[in-house]
């Protein structure tokens, strides 16, 4: 026996020796130029065995077992190449490996062309996640990105903040928000390419992410691809043309590389009417080698961006004007005028400097500083009649209600021979009120935030043996915002008189007392004006550990997070806490993850991951209503995410598929509303306060491709999830016509109106589809051109409930006591959740492209919606009709008055592209 066991121990020895002596190398470089290339993937296909080359090109491959091997390297932007090889215990070193460009590779820039036109920075309305997933390979996130996300399809459920979005290792979510505002880098696909997405919980080089995972972009001159392109796109979604040139130096003699890239995007509708569109984008970055160990790469990026705003209707709207209809232009000078016009101009300046401590650890420092304002315009009136067309009063539905069919009719005739915002009569009023010595009626003003955020951080990233990596980074953020209200437009007038028309005193009209009824001219501050400051310091530790036949990763990080309001404003409605400093909000939140794969052979793994986080409240979610007062979210606290899933994963030559189970659990999350309410309690404009929110998102996801011949390629993919509210959570309600003595004394300086709990539990929520299918095919000839189709399909998308329908104040009356006529099914039947037609839509793409000498020229197309099918992708409750009486009242009429508003998807869609590089 010991004779077996010490010939068996020898033999284990002798293996693994011989597989430590087996190595593969090589150096690659670019074709054209010979110089190395960075970030190339090197695989060991069949084996979990991979690395990528660093600056000088250079990649050695350990920890090979014997037999017969396909080494695979991959660049983004060049044509993949594959070297067999046999091991038996030797080195095999492939030289120098020429890379030459992939003509082919618009197909890939297409997600990122097709993001930048999708992800309209209307992240509240559409929730767009396909700029976050843009770069993955994995086959049912790219579905998602690109068939999915015109859906408003949510991943998993959740909010696009759960993903993390980092330029240079800097992380560009909003703290207002939580969300990344790709606006403030779009037009520059480009110099986008070089990205690192983590799937999930999937741990990152560069932050601990969230549970979406994190996407980091690259902008490093020395890796972009040397050489001219220009490209000209033409479409009918968001803008008309776009015009893009981009040059790329490469690392030049001296040590310096520079990269510059400028695109122009314009028109003056999109599909929905009235949308203009008018973007400029600039971006520069310069990277100085100072040695073989320190490198400097300054980055500098500016989009400013203005585009028209489109309107959700009602149904009756919809039914009456079209889907493409938009309530928010008219016609000014025979031009269309969009009243909301949304205006972002916040330059991005980076500096990043790299250090290569040793072969196996690098230090990473950022300095990154970002200001600028965001300002959504819209029109204003104390003085004069509601200027929105879509104003139930001046609808049919208005005139049915009274039984009017004549005046139903003229309506009908008006609205749809018109029904657009007359700035014409705007104009004539505001004239008017001037010559007889009185302030405007209307006024066009700009809802503003200028912002100054200061970012820096650190990354180390170390490996400490061939199979343990260590990665930590110290992070602190900074950000100084002023928010106010701003005329950019007197419409023909004098002045604007400085008040809230919804107050029932005059005192509390008074937005500022400390400057009652001031006359407000063009450039002037008003209606409110105040600061917010943050300030985040966080830190994040990771190891990851890979071995033959498991690989896992551990990861925490910690954070303290504050926020404060300061009011510049003293408000007519909360005199004692609107000016000066709140209370200091802190939060100390903490999250860790940790997850592990398991090759059961080299085509088949078990991919498993878990964490709980903790997540500070946003600015937005903190304060009840910071443009009045300091009131902070009572009892408001971090929200818990408790998520995990496991997947099966299958990679064969000609099948790539991979199958996911997932379950998220969030708790103790706040959200707020604001809108106007009528019912037998409340007649005014109010903001709801969510607070103790819980929600819950499991499902399972599947992606596939088969390789069904050298030419041919199926796809598919499908999502079948639920996710829906898993308590009651509370509910109350704010308003300045609630600041008031009863009269039992009792004071109420937070205008609060409780609620009570909610009965949300069950409901579905609003993230979209909750069932998506999408199967395909792409054929991709050898005479480099190449087409492919899709058909998706979406089931269980539902309206977005309001909690406020939802309290004891629905069939309650102004005594505390419920309605005389309450019927508890009828009431069931008016809360019922509205749940969207299924649909389907059919996706083609397609193009070629062309060698000629040094020049390279691609045709890129797409057309969406094919069949111009009609669809729902998301809307809302009103909470005008608050109460039992009102929404039964409402609902028996022959056309609703305050109905849902509903966003639909667009029609048929075209996206064409034409670029030529050299």
């Amino acid at each position: 026996m010991r004779k077996i066991f010490l010939s068996m121990f020898l033999l284990f020895c002798c293996t693994a020796l011989l597989q430590a002596q087996n190595v593969v190398k090589g150096i690659v470089v670019d074709g054209d130029s010979e110089n190395p290339l960075q970030s190339v993937l090197v695989t060991v296909k069949s084996t979990t065995i991979s690395k990528v080359t660093g600056a000088d090109g250079v990649f050695n491959l350990t920890g090979i077992s014997n037999g017969n091997y396909i080494v695979e390297i991959k660049l983004a932007g060049y044509e993949t190449q594959n070297f067999p090889v046999e091991f038996s215990g030797n080195v095999v070193d492939l030289g120098t490996i020429l890379f030459f460009k992939d003509i082919t590779e618009d197909q890939d820039l297409s997600l990122i062309t097709i993001t930048d036109d999708e992800l309209n920075g209307e992240a509240s309305a559409a929730d767009n996640i396909s700029g976050l997933l843009q770069a993955t390979r994995d086959v049912f996130l790219r579905s998602a990105a690109f068939e999915f996300s015109s859906s408003f399809f949510r991943i998993k459920g959740l909010d696009s903040g759960n993903g993390k979005v980092l330029i240079n290792g800097i992380e560009m979510n909003k703290i207002y928000d939580g969300r990344a505002q790709w606006s403030n880098w779009g037009g520059l696909n480009d110099v986008l390419r070089n990205q690192e997405f983590s799937n999930g919980l999937s741990p990152s080089n560069f932050t601990f992410g969230g549970v979406l995972g994190s996407t980091n972009i690259n902008t490093r001159a020395s890796q972009q691809r040397p050489g001219v392109r220009i490209s000209y796109s033409s479409s009918n979604r968001s803008y008309q043309h776009r015009a893009m040139t981009t040059y790329s130096t490469g690392m030049l003699e001296g040590g310096w590389a520079m990269t510059f890239s400028g695109s122009r995007r314009a028109g003056l509708e999109g599909f929905n009417k009235g949308t203009t569109y008018n973007a400029y984008s600039l971006f520069a970055s310069v990277e100085k080698k100072i040695n073989d160990h320190h490198s400097l790469s300054f980055t500098s990026i500016f989009t400013p961006n203005r585009r028209g705003k489109s309107s959700p209707n009602t149904q009756e709207v919809f039914d009456l004007k079209g889907i493409e209809y938009n309530e928010y232009w008219g016609n000014l000078n025979g031009r269309k005028v969009n009243s909301r016009i949304k205006t972002v101009e916040e330059p991005i300046l980076m500096l990043n400097h790299f250090w290569d401590i040793s072969q196996e650890t690098s230090l990473q420092t950022n300095v990154a500083y970002q200001f600028g304002k965001i300002g959504n315009s819209r029109i204003d009136y104390n003085g004069g009649a509601n200027p929105s067309p879509t104003y139930y009063k001046y609808l049919p539905s208005s005139f049915l209600a009274n039984d009017d069919k004549e005046g139903a009719y003229d309506a009908l005739q008006n609205f749809q021979n018109d029904g657009q915002v007359d700035w014409d009569r705007i104009f004539d009023a505001n004239v008017t009120t001037a010559q007889q010595g009185q302030s405007n009626a209307y006024v066009l003003y700009e809802d503003r935030i200028d912002s100054k955020q200061l970012s820096v951080n650190t990354i180390l990233n170390s490996e400490i043996t061939n199979n343990i990596t260590f990665n930590s980074k110290l992070e602190y953020k900074q950000l100084r915002s002023r928010n106010f209200a701003e005329v950019i437009d007197l419409l023909g007038g004098n002045g604007y008189l400085d008040i809230n028309p919804f107050a029932e005193t005059e005192d509390q009209a008074q937005n500022n007392i400390l400057n009652p009824n001031r006359i407000v001219g063009k450039g002037d501050k008003f209606k409110y004006n105040y600061n917010i400051n943050s300030d985040i310091i966080s830190a994040f530790a990771q190891a990851q550990f890979k071995y033959n036949k498991v690989d896992f990763y551990v990861a925490a990080n910690v954070s303290r997070t504050s926020h404060q309001r300061e009011g510049l404003y003293k408000s007519g409605g909360f005199p004692d806490n609107s000016l000066g400093k709140s209370k200091k909000l802190s939060f100390t939140n903490y999250g860790a993850k940790a997850g592990a794969t398991y090759k059961i052979t080299g085509r088949h793994l078990i991919d498993a991951n878990v964490a709980y986080i903790t997540d500070a409240p946003t600015i937005r979610n903190s304060f009840s209503n910071p443009r009045s007062n300091n009131f902070e979210v009572r009892d408001i606290t971090s929200q818990k995410i408790f998520s995990t899933d496991v997947s099966y994963i299958l990679r064969s030559p000609n099948l790539q598929a991979k199958v996911t189970g997932f379950y998220t659990k969030i708790k103790d999350a706040t959200d707020i509303g604001f809108f106007f309410s009528q019912g037998a309690n409340t007649n005014t404009f109010l903001q709801e306060i969510v607070t103790d929110l819980n929600t819950k998102h499991f499902g399972a996801e599947l992606g596939l491709e088969a390789q069904i011949t050298a030419t041919i390629k199926l796809k598919g993919a499908a999502n079948i999830a639920q996710y829906t509210y898993d308590n009651n959570p509370n509910v109350y309600l704010t308003a300045e016509d609630f600041v008031v003595v009863d009269q039992g004394n009792d004071n109420n300086p937070e205008g609060i109106r409780e609620q009570g709990a909610a009965n949300l539990k069950n409901y579905k929520l609003a993230a979209g589809p909750q069932k998506a299918y999408s199967v395909g095919f792409e054929y991709r000839d050898p005479d480099y051109w190449w087409i492919g189709a899709t058909a998706n399909f979406f089931d269980e998308a539902y309206l977005d409930v309001s909690p406020l329908l939802r309290t004891a104040s629905f069939y309650k009356d102004n005594d505390g006591l419920p309605f005389n006529n309450y019927d508890p099914k009828i009431a069931k039947e008016l809360l019922k959740q509205e749940k969207f037609d299924s649909y389907m839509s059919v996706n083609l793409i397609g193009g070629k492209s062309w060698k000629i000498g040094d020049y390279y020229i691609g045709l890129f197309a797409t057309v969406n919606n094919l069949f111009n099918e009609i669809y729902k992708t998301g809307g809302y409750e009103q909470g005008r009709a608050s109460d039992y009486n009102r929404l039964k009242e409402d609902v028996s009429l022959p056309v609703r008055q305050f109905g849902p508003k509903y966003w639909y998807g667009r029609g048929t869609t075209y996206f064409l592209n034409v670029s030529i590089s050299f």
